[in-house]
Parts: structure tokens; C-alpha cells; sequence
């Protein structure tokens, strides 16, 4: 059994090798002389001894380490999400380290400060829309390098790089094609989480007017949890059908979850007949290509986020924010990408 070794200051005296030569071993071992490389990896193939990746990395600059924060974790669009992130920065050789704010504005600022405390390089950020916090992410900023990604923090709409999808291309996108094919749709809005919410409302409003209909806005009441998005909108379009209402319209969500939930209830009501999708029967649709909407009953209508790409741009965003000797990115940089319309049964 190889004998336990908890710290580099153990490390050095079993070896004996000095600290600071046992660091730059840790960081890079061909900057040491062949004959303590050796040594030291001679001693290691025969010692239990794990480095401490936060104590090595506490007074480096160029740590390779980069924080996101996402809203929930239990969300498979944003997992689909860091996943791209994730893969990004391995291909480049670096690392994340990810923090969930469960859609709490001071959880969110907590996450923050515990990635700075790491020593990580910059975060990539998914923020809640808490208008309290832009002050606090203004002043970190010039500390900590950060990119939101997804939605925008209220207050910083062109402070800060932002990179997500084109709402008014998306939103656009998809009212076109619905009312191409069938009823002008009404408008299914997201609770007030983050920046998504008013704009993609504010979209609709905008085009649906521009093709000549009144737009029609639908809401969930507030719940204490207002990302239980899938339950909302069940709730709301349940007591609309079993009260006889719009049991014929078509209904255009914020998001696929919302989707989700009215699909519920529409099957509930046995409401969607696949066979004869047309004028005078409910069409429902959504907005981010979420993971499970192609297997949802109806398969769902929706538009397709460019989730790879907005990945790995943020990624590169950040890394330059952060390495860059001079900026080479405005702070107000924005990248927007197209979504592409996906058809299904649903509408």
C-alpha cells in the first residue's frame, strides 16, 4: 500500500525537493532539470499524493480555470448548453467549474464571488434578471471577466458582452410560418425570469402587428416557483379547455416548456388529432428546440437555438476577455445567432 501524502509541504521533505521546484514540476514539468524530473516522478509512482488544484492555482494568473453560472441545473436546455461549453474547453485545453443559482438573485452574486475566491479567469453567466444585481456584476467585472450568455441582466443590456439567440428572428421565424399555415397565434408569455421573457413578447407584438392581426398575450398567474414553467402553463390552458376556451386556436410559447404544459392539458382534453392538424383545431408550438420536444406527444413545432455555437463563442468571448493583453472585445460586444424553424406534428 502506497504511504499517504496530504500535503506538498510533506511532499517536498519525503522527496527532498524544495517547494518551489515541486510547483513548477506541478505546472510544467520539462521546466525543471531532467534529473529532478526524474526524481520527483520516480518518488510520485510510489506515493499517494493528489496536488491541490485550487492551492496551486491561488496566485497564478492564468489559472485554466473558467466559472459558469446557470439558473438550474435540472433544465436540459441549459445543459445542453454547458455541455457545448464544456466540450469547448477541453478542445483548448481548459477547465470549468459550474455553479447553479436556483434562480436566486443572491445565490447568483454567492456564485460568483466563490469562482473569484477560485481564482477562476472569467465566468460565463446565465443570469435570473435580478435588476439588483448589475451594479454588483458592473464592479466585478473589471476583476473578474464576464460574458452573459442566453439573457441579458437588466441594467447592462449594452455594457457587458452578451452572447444568444436573435428573439426577433426567432419570434418572427416561427409567428410567419404559423400564421402562413393556419390561425394567427396567440402568444403564451414567460413568467418576468429574465431578459427572454420581454423580449420575445415584445417580438410577438411587433410582427404579429406588422402582418396585419392584433396580438393576443396569454399569462400564467405568479407562482412561488417561477421556473416551474411546464406546470404554469398546464394549469392555465386546463381551465381554458374545460371551459370551452380556445380549444381551436393556435398558441405560440415562449418556450418549449410552456409548450410542454399546454400539450398536457390539450391531450387531457383530447384537444390534438395529429391526422387532421388545420384552421379549426388547436396548433400549438414552442421556442428553443428543448432536448425532449421531438418525443413530447404531439412532436412539437418550435424553433432550434444554435446552442453549439452560442457555447463556444461565449467560451471564446471570456477566454479573450480574460487573456487578452488589450482588449480586443468591446465591453458592449453581442453576438446573435439565428434559430432555424423545426416542424413537427404539433402545428
Amino acid at each position: 500500500m502506497k504511504q499517504r501524502i496530504s500535503t506538498m509541504q510533506e511532499l517536498s521533505l519525503k522527496i527532498g525537493v524544495s517547494r518551489p521546484t515541486l510547483s513548477k514540476y506541478f505546472n510544467d514539468p520539462e521546466s525543471v532539470r531532467d534529473s529532478i524530473r526524474i526524481r520527483i516522478s520516480q518518488a510520485l509512482s510510489e506515493l499517494d499524493y493528489v496536488p491541490n488544484f485550487f492551492a496551486r492555482n491561488m496566485n497564478r494568473k492564468k489559472t485554466g480555470l473558467f466559472g459558469v453560472v446557470l439558473p438550474h441545473m435540472n433544465d436540459l436546455f441549459y445543459m445542453k448548453l454547458l455541455q457545448a461549453i464544456e466540450e469547448h474547453a477541453e478542445s483548448l485545453e481548459l477547465s470549468v467549474i459550474i455553479q447553479n443559482s436556483h434562480g436566486d438573485p443572491q445565490k447568483e452574486v454567492l456564485a460568483l464571488e466563490n469562482l473569484r475566491s477560485m481564482n477562476a479567469e472569467g465566468v460565463i453567466i446565465s443570469p435570473v434578471g435580478a435588476h439588483e444585481n448589475a451594479a454588483h456584476f458592473k464592479q466585478l467585472h473589471s476583476q473578474l471577466p464576464l460574458v452573459f450568455v442566453d439573457a441579458r441582466c437588466p441594467g447592462l443590456e449594452t455594457e457587458l458582452p452578451f452572447v444568444g439567440t436573435d428573439n426577433v428572428q426567432s419570434i418572427g421565424l416561427i409567428t410567419d410560418y404559423l400564421c402562413r399555415s393556419g390561425t394567427p397565434p396567440k402568444f403564451l408569455s414567460l413568467p418576468n425570469v429574465n431578459s427572454n421573457a420581454q423580449e420575445r413578447e415584445q417580438s410577438y407584438r411587433s410582427r404579429i402587428s406588422e402582418l396585419g392581426f392584433t396580438p393576443v398575450v396569454l399569462r400564467t398567474e405568479t407562482c412561488a416557483n417561477q421556473w416551474e414553467f411546464e406546470a404554469s402553463a398546464y394549469q392555465l390552458m386546463k381551465d381554458y379547455f374545460s371551459r370551452g376556451k380556445l380549444q381551436e386556436s393556435t398558441i405560440l410559447c415562449a418556450n418549449d416548456r410552456l409548450a410542454m404544459g399546454v400539450l398536457r392539458a390539450a391531450n387531457e382534453a383530447s384537444l390534438m388529432n395529429t391526422s387532421n392538424i388545420g384552421q379549426n383545431q388547436l396548433r400549438v408550438a414552442g421556442h428553443d428546440d428543448h432536448p425532449l420536444s421531438s418525443y413530447f406527444w404531439p412532436s412539437l413545432t418550435t424553433v432550434s437555438q444554435d446552442i453549439v455555437r452560442i457555447g463556444e463563442t461565449a467560451f471564446e468571448l471570456v477566454v479573450d476577455l480574460a487573456r487578452a493583453p488589450v482588449k480586443s472585445i468591446a465591453e458592449n460586444d453581442e453576438r446573435l445567432f439565428n434559430a432555424q424553424l423545426k416542424l413537427r406534428a404539433s402545428a
